[in-house]
């Protein structure tokens, strides 16, 4: 699938199918098939596979080849089956367009083109649309982190609330299931802020080259603070993950502890009632008590009396 844009009365507007595709100022490829990719041939650009986006040596993702970049970050999107992935997009800015290419869905490339007018420096150029395209991804990996720290919050309260037992077990398993899912969305947002990092620094690079350099840099810079600072709290949140994990998982041991210790007390509870009644169900001809009328009562009595201290030297040692 193919998409490209051209700038309209300094918005970006989608082209119609008939239109030129040497007039776009942004083409979007989402999973290109050849004819797609033959194209984008004829306008200079080569398109990468997406064996050639997985390598992860930054020599493959991040190079300049026929007066064009070629820059490459693993964002986090969905695909078309709904899973939640990281997967790698590639930037290719050359001075007439950027071409992007992707296998699954990242939110701001969805959102990008009805407010790339109102980013920091617009989107009159492929320059100027590569840094606004780069600072929508940077600010939707920061709301995914504030949902994440939102959601760690209440899973950390819904772990350290009072409940019954049944209740509790329940909510201890959600709150486990909760927890992985914040640390895989996590792990995919921190490399997602990454490999973002490396891209900009590579593109930092070859920016002198660029008439509007000057412009460009402080931004560019700007971003690089704010990748910086998301890294940061995304260590935090990750500690904080880890941290729910831990304290889930005590609580889960605590909670198999008392149920260990309830039915050891129970069997402790009845030792001394078995042993008596082992030692009366015994079949030898002469036993004590064995012919008297008062035997078998005073075996019931008396095996009550031992469960009874039982439980009252258990109480007494308080681990009851």
């Amino acid at each position: 699938m193919m998409y490209s844009y051209v700038i309209r009365q300094g918005r970006i507007a989608r082209q119609d199918k008939g239109d030129p595709l040497a007039d776009a100022i942004w083409i979007d490829l989402i999973a290109p098939d050849k004819d797609e990719t033959a194209r984008l041939r004829e306008l200079g650009v080569d398109v990468p596979t997406l064996a050639d986006m997985e390598e992860i040596e930054i020599s493959n993702r991040l190079y300049r080849e026929a007066g064009m970049d070629t820059m490459t970050a693993v964002l986090p999107g969905e695909r078309g089956d709904g899973n939640r992935v990281a997967m790698p997009v590639s930037f290719i800015l050359s001075p007439r367009r950027l071409v992007t290419v992707r296998h699954h869905s990242p939110r701001p490339f969805l959102t990008f083109p009805e407010r790339g007018e109102r980013s920091t420096l617009g989107c009159s150029t492929p320059h100027r649309l590569f840094i606004g395209l780069v600072e929508e991804i940077v600010a939707r990996l920061a709301d995914i982190l504030e949902g994440s720290g939102r959601l760690l919050d209440d899973t950390t309260l819904m772990i350290f609330e009072t409940q019954s037992a049944r209740g509790q077990s329940d909510r201890l398993q959600a709150a486990l299931r909760q927890v992985g899912r914040e640390a895989e969305a996590m792990a995919r947002i921190r490399l997602g802020l990454l490999t973002i990092e490396r891209m900009l620094a590579f593109y930092m690079s070859t920016i002198d080259e660029q008439p509007e350099a000057g412009r460009l840099r402080p931004v560019i810079k700007g971003q690089l603070r704010d990748v910086q600072a998301l890294e940061v709290h995304a260590d935090f949140l990750g500690s904080r993950v880890s941290l729910a994990v831990d304290t889930t998982l005590g609580m889960i041991n605590l909670e198999q502890n008392n149920t260990v210790r309830i039915l050891s007390v129970v069997a402790a509870l009845f030792l001394p009632p078995t042993l008596i009644a082992s030692i009366y169900g015994m079949n030898f001809d002469v036993m004590p008590e064995l012919h008297k009328a008062w035997g078998y009562p005073m075996a019931l009595v008396l095996m009550a009396a031992t469960a009874g201290a039982t439980w009252l030297v258990l109480r007494w040692k308080r681990w009851l």
